[in-house]
């Protein structure tokens, strides 16, 4: 495997959960790392965490809805740091409830923040790696996106949506050097949707952590830069 050692990475959605687990193992690596997200508090308690391993770090307050919000962030980035080799597109959120009874703004919601989200952040990032020549890009979708469940509707369609996004985003960048895939875990126990909270520590040991696909993050991008693996379905080996 090659090193990661030196680069530099965005990270969205990086005040917690999957997103920081990922600052932290990225960190330990020796990458420099730009952690994005709504609660600047959360993000430079993050910041904190990793000082020890003595990469240069940023904490930017940035809302992925809004795309002015998002082109300054990530020029903040550049003018810091002077490159971005490695994007992970982490933020996301959640809608659930009966088809029926969910209304069209909770539609929309979660469609600004899980898929065009993505699309503010990594066509502010593109034209740089396009430039250089390199870059990984990763997209942190969920097996929702993969086949649905009663009660997730709209979640299930933007991660679906995610995965389309993906992979024409992988065929268009191949020429360019840059790899573009996708990360579907199954039930991962963080403070999204309150999944920490419904369980005990027992109980939350039987599925993925944070951590967990952050270690599988890394070992993708450590990948030899002549060949990726366009996606990774990640389930817990014993969910009881």
């Amino acid at each position: 495997m090659q090193t990661i050692h030196g680069k530099y990475a965005v990270i969205t959605g990086a005040g917690r959960g999957i997103g920081r687990s990922t600052a932290i193992a990225l960190a330990r690596e020796g990458v420099n790392v730009a952690l994005l997200g709504k609660t600047i508090e959360n993000l430079q308690s993050v910041q904190k965490e990793i000082d020890s391993y003595g990469v240069q770090s940023l904490a930017i307050q940035m809302d992925v809805k809004d795309a002015s919000n998002v082109q300054s962030a990530i020029q903040e980035v550049l003018q810091t740091f002077g490159a971005v080799d490695i994007l992970i597109n982490n933020a996301g959120i959640g809608a659930y409830g009966k088809f029926m009874e969910l209304t069209e703004d909770e539609w929309d919601n979660v469609y600004e923040v899980n898929v065009k989200g993505v699309l503010r952040v990594t066509q502010a990032v593109l034209p740089h790696m396009i430039d250089r020549r390199t870059g990984d890009i990763i997209n942190i979708s969920s097996t929702s996106g993969l086949r649905g469940t009663e009660g997730s509707s709209a979640y299930s369609a933007t991660k679906f949506a995610l995965h389309g996004l993906t992979e024409s985003l992988m065929k268009e960048m191949r020429k360019h050097k840059i790899r573009v895939q996708s990360l579907s875990p199954s039930r991962v126990i963080t403070d999204f949707g309150g999944g920490k909270n419904r369980l005990t520590d027992e109980e939350a040991e039987h599925f993925m952590q944070a951590e967990d696909v952050a270690d599988v993050i890394v070992s993708k991008l450590k990948l030899h830069p002549r060949m990726f693996v366009k996606h990774s379905e990640l389930w817990a080996t014993d969910p009881q």
